[in-house]
């Protein structure tokens, strides 16, 4: 028998996304999830985590390694140097909200049984991951997003986004719907990368600054 694939651009999150309820309900039916390919490979369903009032929502591009085998956002290496540079910048982790833009981790691997190595995802493969960052924003309706990276800007602001151009500046844009205020910003993974690592975790924590005085 012939199996036929949808095409790529046909794969959504949206059938998976219930209609009612709130955090605790998109983070059961997330994890049913079956919107694009990315979920045979990964361990499980990454969703977010954090107060369903949180002034403010940080968003990643996807899971990692770590992410990935603990079932929770930001908990690998990235994560520890973020939650590191949001409480030098004046923002306490434990009132913020974070996600990620993929809620599966996208990985290739040079051998069997060798280390994963994350794969950025494709422009599609988030946009098919959308609504449940919509449904996400639409429950917690922050005052204030953190873009962190380039997949998480593309996700929210659209394909001609670069964070090199905006980092750090308050944007005002309607995100599904809504009115909102956003302050992109590199992702925590690029300054752990970085050759000079703490200047570049010094321009995080700015950004992030900016960001803590826009929430006043």
């Amino acid at each position: 028998m012939t199996v036929t694939k949808a095409p790529e651009d046909a794969y959504t999150a949206e059938p998976f996304v219930p209609a009612r309820g709130g955090l605790a309900a998109l983070r059961r039916a997330a994890a049913g999830c079956r919107g694009c390919p990315l979920h045979r490979e990964a361990t499980q369903t990454v969703f977010g985590e954090g107060a369903a009032a949180a002034r403010v929502m940080l968003v990643g591009e996807q899971p990692g390694d770590q992410e990935d085998r603990q079932g929770r956002p930001f908990v690998g290496p990235a994560g520890k140097l973020l939650h590191r540079a949001l409480a030098e910048a004046g923002i306490d982790p434990g009132e913020a909200y974070v996600t990620n833009a993929v809620k599966h981790f996208k990985f290739t691997r040079d051998e069997p049984r060798k280390r994963r190595i994350h794969k950025a995802p494709t422009l599609r493969e988030t946009a098919a991951c959308g609504p449940w960052l919509a449904a996400e924003l639409a429950v917690v309706e922050p005052e204030l997003i953190v873009v962190l990276g380039a997949t998480a800007g593309k996700a929210l602001l659209g394909s001609s986004f670069r964070v090199t151009e905006v980092r750090g500046t308050v944007l005002e844009r309607e995100i599904h719907g809504r009115p909102q205020r956003l302050v992109p910003t590199v992702h925590p993974s690029a300054v752990l990368r970085a050759e000079d690592r703490e200047g570049a975790f010094r321009g995080l924590v700015a950004d992030l600054k900016v960001a803590a005085h826009a929430l006043g």
